[in-house]
């Protein structure tokens, strides 16, 4: 019988019948009561039975009873999953059921059966039907038009020309608000995809609505009036005679349950939506999906910003899959089988801010390029994403996608928009009003903000409890565009430069003082736009303002333990110095801060030329007695302690901060030293000024140093001490002094014997010293693991460590003679000498990830091997 089937038309009812009357004559298992069964006949039968089931379901599937039929057919899926067809079968159904989101969710069902049971992944049929799904094949027809029913599904929906990705999870957020609201507005940046996800939700809920789900493209429309024509000519509605077009819309579509899609409303806003008002109010069955630049602002609408394609996750990121898929459709052969290919798709995905658009344009150019070479010519986007893509003139180029935002804002709105161009990584609104030139009214510029941020063209986020606002990249550079163009981009980047000199005056004195907190989280935000500052300066030749930012930033990050501003200072300091700015003294303290980068002689040398200049009394300098605080760190770090405890002992004789200094100076000197004697009492005294005076940086400091005084001789009072520190200095963002507790309470549990605490303690240390490229106290962190490798017994990894540190520290490593006679002795002089070289031979990066490595290691020992 089921091979007469195969006989008979597949549409006809004899095939029906023929396999009806097959799969009744299938009563339990096959010859059960054989002795010894006939396994061919067996296995034969037992297939005949599955093709049987499989083209029933395949010929049998009424519309009427697909409710039924589809559960039967899951449960025949799920018990039997190898057979491939069944599964293929049931994807079909619930595709054509309206069920896309299901159906795609059915094939990573099989799948993981598949590999859980046999081992194996889909086949090809299997694999093709998740496709055709993907795409929207025309020919999986939906279940009345396939059935020949008498009514086919009504609805306009465009079949789709690509396959969708990356949005499952805002597809399921959509198709969510779509059935609890009855008006949803996808807003987002020109390019981020919102008709495409507004297209996707509409298939997948196609058969929620039965009269159907009807897209009405605006962006042709020119005049606003037409708004309702449109709308009407799309659904097929016509206006009578005696009524407007709106009002016809209206009775027509009473009772009647369906779904518009009104796309692109940005430039006929008003229009929108005083049309989407009537069919809201008037109707009690008409839901809407709108695409907007932003929202219709209509009573009970429901938002939701569409976001760029996810950038996290390299090569695995949804960005980077959608590069792929469209790279393939103009070049079949691309693949991201090179590393330096599939970095170079990643970075473009990231440079192009995730907006599908750009992504697709990018790929589109792979059918002549590669990668590389697209990646390399970014900055000049957009002459290069444009080329011979179809479609509406705002998608055939990334410039044509921007410029329809653009074009609608007044002239005001354009104004802010380029002026905000020049910020780097956001800003605020007290720095777009100076921009703006605008410092009277700032409400003027908040009202400005607030309609671009409706209007998708900048973001917002909370930032320490303030907003802060920020442009994707590809609309800071179309701004920039238009600023230029308009010739007074010169003129807004030095405003920009000057307002951040300002505020980096401002800030310094927020620093020195208990409110240093603020100034630390300034400059943290503001590091960008501090750099982008101070490097127009310097190309311009405004010295002055350079070296405001410059000096300023640099000591404001110090507790940060980032000293990238350091290097701004010296790269004027020579043209500063001929022009002999004002300020000359604090640019050179700040530039002896380079003793934290491993140069501690030049540190010194800064530090002295700074002392110097305001003994002149014709310069600006910092407060009495910083720049020699200054020096005296320098001094310690390049080991001339004498010198160190000269400086340190006549600033604990001054007056004011002097105090402050001294004493903290000093208390470190003694434990550099070794000193054993007790010098506790002189670290309290420290801290005590140090709580007077106010400030976090220099208290945390003395907490610090106090804890060092205390290590010799009273240990856990020192780890006590180095806890309290510790929370003080997380609580403050004192990260150097922090990074300094680390590495000195592993030295106490090391002496105390608790060497899995101890490595612990140096991992952390290790890893923020080498983040913020602290070369100087690194140094001094590998030469006490040095030590702690040295009791552990592990003498090949000690004198290594002992190696790091002779190569990135100008000053002796502070290890005991005896502790290197000790590892000499262990390994012999010849492998001693070895092991040391290997380690002066390292680069710093390479010495990090050593350490890392050993300590690691060393800790996975030490543990119980239940614990591991």
């Amino acid at each position: 019988l089921v091979r007469e089937a195969k006989t008979l038309d597949a549409e006809g009812r004899g095939h029906a019948e023929c396999l009806r009357e097959a799969m009744a004559l299938w009563r339990g298992e096959v010859l059960a009561g054989e002795d010894v069964p006939p396994h061919a006949t067996i296995t034969e039968l037992t297939e005949l039975r599955f093709e049987a089931v499989e083209d029933a379901f395949a010929a049998d599937f009424a519309p009427e009873d697909a409710a039924s039929r589809l559960a039967e057919l899951l449960d025949w899926c799920r018990s039997n999953p190898h057979r491939e067809r069944l599964w293929v079968l049931a994807m079909v159904a619930l595709y054509r059921n309206g069920r896309q989101v299901e159906a795609l969710a059915l094939f990573q069902e099989a799948r993981a059966r598949l590999v859980d049971t046999l081992g194996l992944e889909p086949g090809p049929e299997l694999v093709e039907m998740e496709r055709r799904i993907l795409c929207h094949d025309p020919t999986l027809a939906p279940w009345r038009a396939a059935s020949g029913g008498p009514d086919p599904q009504p609805g306009n929906l465009p079949l789709p020309s690509t396959s969708f990705v990356g949005r499952e999870s805002e597809v399921k957020d959509v198709v969510e608000l779509v059935r609890m609201h009855r008006l949803v507005t996808l807003t987002g940046v020109g390019g981020v995809g919102k008709t495409r996800l507004a297209l996707q939700v509409g298939a997948e809920l196609v058969g929620e609505f039965p009269d159907g789900v009807w897209l009405v493209e605006l962006a042709p429309v020119g005049d606003a009036d037409m708004v309702p024509d449109a709308t009407a000519t799309e659904l097929a509605v016509t206006a009578q005679a005696d009524l407007g077009v709106t009002e016809s819309l209206v009775r027509s579509l009473s009772g009647r349950q369906l779904l518009v899609i009104l796309d692109n409303c940005e430039h006929v806003l008003d229009a929108a939506a005083g049309l989407v008002e009537a069919l809201l109010a008037r109707t009690s069955t008409v839901q809407v999906i709108a695409t907007s630049r932003e929202g219709l602002r209509v009573g009970a609408e429901q938002l939701l910003v569409v976001p760029p394609l996810g950038v996290q996750g390299g090569t695995a990121s949804a960005a980077v899959e959608l590069f792929v898929d469209r790279a393939r459709a103009v070049a079949g052969g691309f693949d991201l089988g090179e590393e330096v290919e599939a970095e170079a798709v990643d970075e473009i995905c990231r440079r192009l801010d995730g907006l599908p658009l750009a992504i697709e344009l990018a790929a589109a150019r792979m059918v002549s390029m590669t990668a590389q070479d697209v990646r390399s010519r970014l900055g000049d986007r957009f002459r290069l994403l444009a080329g011979s893509r179809r479609g509406v003139e705002r998608h055939q180029t990334l410039r044509h996608a921007v410029g329809w935002s653009y074009d609608l804002l007044d002239q005001a709105e354009r104004m802010l928009l380029q002026h905000c161009s020049v910020f780097a990584d956001g800003f605020d609104l007290a720095a777009a009003a100076y921009i703006a030139n605008d410092r009277v009214d700032e409400y003027a510029v908040l009202d400005g903000l607030d309609s671009l941020v409706r209007k998708s063209l900048l973001g917002v986020e909370q930032v320490g409890g303030h907003a802060r606002y920020g442009m994707l990249e590809t609309i800071r550079q179309f701004a920039e565009d238009e600023l230029a163009a308009s010739g007074t981009i010169e003129q807004v980047r030095d405003r920009h430069a000057v307002y951040f000199a300002e505020q980096a005056v401002a800030y310094w004195n927020l620093w020195d003082g208990p409110s240093q907190r603020v100034a630390l989280d300034w400059v943290d935000v503001e590091l960008a736009n501090l750099r982008a500052g101070f490097r127009w300066a310097t190309d311009r030749g405004d010295l002055a303002t350079a070296s405001a930012i410059a000096a300023h930033a640099a000591i404001i990050a110090i507790p940060l333990e980032r000293f990238e501003a350091v290097g701004w200072v010296e790269e004027i300091l020579p043209a500063a110095t001929a022009a002999q700015l004002s300020h000359l003294p604090r640019l050179y303290t700040a530039a002896s801060l380079c003793t934290f980068t491993g140069q501690p002689d030049r540190g010194a040398r800064y530090a002295q030329t700074a002392q110097a200049l305001e003994a002149e009394g014709s310069y600006e300098p910092f407060p009495d007695g910083f720049s020699a605080e200054w020096e005296g760190m320098a001094q310690l770090h390049a080991g001339r302690y004498e010198r160190a405890m000269e400086i340190h002992t006549r600033l604990a004789a001054q007056s004011g901060a002097g105090p402050v200094y001294g004493l903290g100076g000093q208390t470190m000197v003694f434990a550099m030293v070794g000193r054993t004697d007790d010098y506790a009492s002189l670290a309290e005294e420290a801290v005590c000024a140090a709580r007077d005076l106010g400030n976090p940086f220099f208290l945390a400091k003395a907490l610090y140093g106090l804890g060092l005084a205390l290590a010799r001789k009273e240990p856990a009072r020192a780890l006590e001490t180095f806890h309290q520190a510790l929370a003080y200095a997380r609580e403050h963002r004192q990260v150097l002094v922090e990074a300094s507790i680390y590495r000195d309470a592993a030295r106490v549990e090391t002496v105390s014997g608790d060497i899995g605490a101890a490595l612990n303690l140096y991992d952390f240390a290790i890893d923020v010293q080498h983040r913020s490229g602290n070369l100087a106290n690194l140094a001094v962190t590998f030469a006490s693991l040095s030590v702690c490798f040295d009791r552990l017994e592990r003498p090949e990894i000690a004198a290594t460590l002992y190696g790091i540190t002779t190569h990135i520290s100008a000053r002796e490593p502070g290890i005991r003679r005896s502790v290197l006679g000790r590892m000499r002795e262990a390994l012999g002089d010849a492998a001693f000498e070895r092991c040391v070289a290997a380690g002066a031979a390292m680069e710093p990066a390479d010495a990090v990830q050593y350490a890392r490595e050993q300590i690691r290691c060393a800790r996975e020992e030490l543990q119980p091997s239940g614990a591991r």
